[in-house]
């Protein structure tokens, strides 16, 4: 280990620092939602961190999710300290999500079309604008789930996803992150005149109030925000 961390440069190169307590691996600790397995605990230890992580191995899913944060945190310190590379808390967030994906795949089950008609014949809903529906559900006790659908003016369909999440059982996490896939989505694509239609009202209210306090949603909130104060979106 080395004398400093060589992604924040704040404190000595620990393994607890390195995987539990740098910038970078807390946002993505927030970002999967999920508790560093030292909840309760002033400043865990990394041999404390390691038995609780054997003990979720019962649990598949939620035993990958934090494998596939602890091997990012590693290759993203290995990308600083050989190859002198940069990167930013968005890339190794997405990077995250693949390595889960692939790691664990998701059963995906069909649902019962739905009966909301949808043709190029439908007059527009806004003169250039797209709309963005996105919407999340919790069971107790099980997986959630979200959904995406985006729409052209013509009300075209553009692009439809749904997602499971194994390890969240918060319904205002899974809202916030189907948002997010939705805005990244949208922006990839070049939409930046875009109407939300949702129906978590407390994602809605803190981000009209840029409002990011709040530390169930952590660094995925403050990114919604700010895309949402660039673009000058609004909710429908």
């Amino acid at each position: 280990m080395l004398p400093r961390c060589p992604v924040c440069w704040a404190e000595s190169e620990t393994m607890e620092h390195l995987f539990l307590y740098c910038p970078v691996a807390r946002a993505l600790w927030d970002y999967s939602a999920l508790e560093y397995l030292g909840q309760g605990l002033p400043r865990p230890t990394f041999p404390l961190f390691l038995k609780k992580l054997v003990s979720l191995l019962s649990q598949p899913p939620l035993f990958m999710a934090v494998v596939a944060i602890l091997w990012r945190i590693w290759r993203s310190r290995n990308w600083v300290v050989f190859e002198g590379k940069q990167f930013g808390l968005l890339a190794l967030m997405r990077q995250f999500h693949q390595q889960y994906e692939e790691w664990v795949p998701l059963p995906v089950e069909p649902s019962p079309r739905s009966s909301f008609p949808v043709s190029q014949h439908q007059s527009p809903v806004a003169a250039g604008s797209t709309v963005c529906m996105w919407d999340g559900a919790t069971k107790s006790g099980s997986h959630s789930a979200g959904g995406i659908v985006i729409l052209s003016p013509a009300r075209d369909v553009l692009f439809v996803k749904g997602t499971q999440f194994l390890w969240i059982d918060d319904l205002l996490v899974v809202e916030l992150l189907m948002l997010r896939e939705a805005i990244l989505w949208c922006t990839n694509h070049g939409l930046t005149e875009i109407r939300f239609e949702g129906d978590a009202k407390v994602v809605i209210d803190k981000i009209n109030h840029a409002d990011s306090r709040d530390n169930r949603m952590g660094v995925v909130l403050e990114e919604v925000i700010h895309y949402f104060a660039a673009h000058f979106w609004v909710f429908c």
